[in-house]
């Protein structure tokens, strides 16, 4: 890669057997294999022989995803694989600091560097795990986030990274003089500190975040160095990366110190027809009862005896204001109704092949073309690839789209570093505690 130039970055998010939620029904997925680790390490080393720069792992507290724990599945891949980024979503709302900081200081060195953390609010359905009766308010979601995630970096920052000095002649192994309390007192949380692991050898692992609401953007222009966010189109995705991108400079950040990698969620095929028959095939295995119904209490309509060919009516449905979970996601199902006049077959079809991303059906060639257009013209740093179907849907994509991209002088052809930042092109962190200790 030419030095200065300017190159995609490229995420794998890791979904059991695809993001289309009717993935499971083909004839050749396995759905068995989600708690098969080698299955899903198989997947993974698809991602690092792509130079891909990460996988991710998202992550809640609810469901029956049936899938592994990420701190579990992403270090048992750090001893597997050599180059590629692991990024794990933890929520702030159910978990405390100091053990969200433990858990990525140790994934941050067991991985030699590669670990990034996805922060997220947590779902509201997640409260009743936890003996409260509901979710904190959105915007207290965020404040306390803030907290949550400073009182963090102080730990990690807790260890200046010169303390561990092992000298076998003076019998000292770690110099009491550079580990510290934090002594943290806010509105939230009450931390001492010091943590009781070294400072990560990226400083902080990679900080991610995915929420694209005001808060959120707001968020993530104080905090995140990345952010995974849904768009429908390019003009959606070039307003919201100004907005975003706008916004740093009040934070003191420049433009390159955040990637915006917006989800895009292919299928492939070496015919367009080919890839339509897929489509008409994942779309005929959906369970569409069940994607009405779900849609029905997200909206507040009744959608339940609409005929599927005819455009859906928003009378009477519940505005963004009124939700207190997603509300980006949910902002963006109203836009793609209102803006497209979508029937409800249609927008079954969008939202059940990557919950609101965007969708791509056709060829390698083709799709090389739109990551193109959306990289060069202010939408995207890059991509959060979303293949509908796992594993082949990878297998293309590595294989056809990634190649296409180094023809154009778009993407890698080697890993630039050791460590995620590196291949980011993000720097190390100073320590926030000792700021005379900058690392380049």
């Amino acid at each position: 890669m030419s030095k200065g130039k300017r190159q995609l970055h490229l995420n794998a998010f890791l979904y059991g057997t695809g993001h289309h939620e009717a993935s499971w029904r083909l004839p050749e997925s396995e759905p068995e294999k989600n708690l098969d680790f080698n299955h899903v390490l198989g997947i993974v080393h698809t991602a690092e022989r792509g130079l891909m720069d990460s996988v991710f792992l998202a992550d809640g507290y609810v469901g029956r995803s049936n899938k592994f724990e990420p701190f579990t599945q992403l270090s048992a891949l750090a001893s597997r694989t050599k180059h590629i980024g692991l990024i794990a979503t933890v929520g702030t709302t159910y978990n405390e600091p100091y053990h969200v900081a433990r858990k990525f200081a140790s994934l941050d060195h067991i991985s030699k560097g590669r670990a990034g953390w996805n922060i997220v609010t947590g779902a509201g359905s997640a409260a009743h795990n936890f003996g409260k009766d509901e979710h904190l308010e959105h915007s207290l979601r965020y404040e306390e986030a803030d907290e949550f995630v400073d009182v963090v970096k102080k730990l990690w920052d807790s260890w200046e990274d010169d303390a561990i000095v092992n000298n076998k002649v003076t019998g000292v192994g770690v110099d009491s003089n550079k580990v510290h309390t934090v002594d943290h007192k806010g509105k939230y949380y009450s931390v001492k500190g010091p943590l009781n692991i070294a400072r990560p050898p990226q400083g902080y692992p990679v900080l991610v975040q995915a929420g694209s609401s005001e808060s959120g953007k707001e968020f993530a222009a104080k905090v995140a160095e990345v952010i995974f966010t849904a768009h429908q189109s390019i003009g959606s995705a070039q307003a919201f990366y100004k907005d975003v991108k706008s916004r740093l400079s009040k934070y003191g950040r420049s433009a390159d110190q955040l990637k915006i990698l917006p989800g895009i969620s292919p299928i492939l095929a070496d015919t367009e027809a080919e890839a339509l028959e897929i489509e008409n095939q994942l779309f005929e295995a959906i369970d569409k009862e069940g994607v009405t119904r779900r849609l029905s209490e997200r909206l507040g309509l009744d959608l339940q005896n609409h005929p599927l060919d005819e455009p859906i009516s928003l009378e009477g449905v519940r505005e963004t204001d009124e939700v207190n979970g997603n509300k980006s996601r949910h902002q963006l199902i109203l836009d793609l109704i209102r803006d497209e006049n979508l029937t409800l077959k249609q927008l079954i079809n969008r939202l059940g092949g990557a919950r609101g991303h965007f969708t791509f059906t056709g060829t390698p060639l083709g799709l090389a073309d739109v990551i193109e257009s959306w990289f060069l013209n202010g939408a995207a740093d890059g991509f959060n690839v979303m293949p509908q179907i796992y594993p082949s849907g990878l297998d293309i994509f590595v294989d056809k789209v990634i190649p296409e991209l180094q023809n154009r002088g778009l993407f890698r052809t080697a890993y630039e570093g050791k460590t995620l930042r590196d291949n980011l092109g993000l720097n190390r962190p100073s320590n926030v505690l000792f700021p005379y200790q900058t690392v380049q």
